[in-house]
């Protein structure tokens, strides 16, 4: 596989950034590891940081390279800060870079497929939060989604942040008033507003561990969410909030997903 760190200009936050990427090779002689590619673009995953995190830390903490290298697939990791994927009350429109923004860069950058059935996107923690944002308001790009230990009842931890020194933080994101319930932003409403829609939806894909401080978080998503006609697969088992979890598991979604070794 091919690795690049991406240092571009985004129009849409007025300032330069980065996105990590890995790409298929086609290779034979490798020690270790064989490489595959199609012929065409890519399929692709977009595969999201977390809260203390940057476009770096899948391939820093996780071997995502020797994982995604059997079946084909490109990875494309954005940076977004501290957003939470988000067009921020007081900030940078890191919604509308990551959604609109991202995806054409990407694909003029890289022979990235912009097919619905080619796409998946993917994410830890925040980035978890960012992924079914993604997927459950533009379902027309993705074919399946995953979340693993995300933050999915942001309404919920908005009343009484896991941290209280967030809440400035989130203020600066969602505005003084921390409510976001029954808006885009609060994923268990885009649910109830999507679920039994007759339009597109990607299947979904949900782990936690139940030592996870954002268990009961998973647990509310869950709920809501087995009321609707979206296809979920949920994997609770025990874990923690941290990287040894997300690397397990990571592979487990890459098994998932409908797409074949190439």
């Amino acid at each position: 596989m091919a690795l690049i760190q991406c240092h571009f200009f985004s129009e849409v936050l007025g300032l330069s950034t980065t996105m990590t990427v890995i790409l298929p090779q086609q290779t034979t002689t490798q020690i270790g590891m064989k490489g595959e590619a199609s012929s065409g673009r890519h399929k692709t995953l977009y595969l999201l940081h977390g809260l203390s995190d940057d476009d770096s830390i899948w391939l820093r903490r996780t071997s995502i390279e020797r994982y995604a290298a059997p079946y084909g697939l490109a990875v494309v990791m954005p940076q977004v800060h501290r957003s939470f994927y988000t067009d921020m009350h007081s900030g940078g429109k890191y919604w509308t870079f990551l959604t609109e923004e991202l995806p054409q860069l990407a694909r003029s950058f890289f022979p990235l497929s912009d097919r619905r059935e080619d796409n998946f996107v993917a994410g830890l923690s925040m980035g978890g939060y960012g992924a079914f944002k993604w997927a459950l308001r533009k379902p027309e790009m993705f074919a399946a989604a995953a979340s693993l230990s995300g933050a999915l009842d942001m309404a919920n931890q908005l009343k009484q942040p896991f941290d209280p020194n967030l809440r400035p933080m989130f203020e600066q994101i969602f505005g003084p008033e921390l409510n976001i319930a029954g808006t885009e932003h609060d994923l268990l409403w885009l649910l109830e507003q999507t679920g039994h829609a007759d339009a597109p939806k990607p299947k979904l894909y949900q782990c936690c561990g139940t030592s996870d401080f954002l268990y009961q978080d998973n647990l509310n998503f869950t709920e809501v969410c087995r009321k609707t006609n979206y296809d979920l697969t949920v994997v609770y088992d025990e874990g923690e909030h941290e990287w040894g979890y997300w690397d397990r598991h990571i592979q487990r979604v890459l098994e998932w997903l409908p797409l074949e070794r190439a």
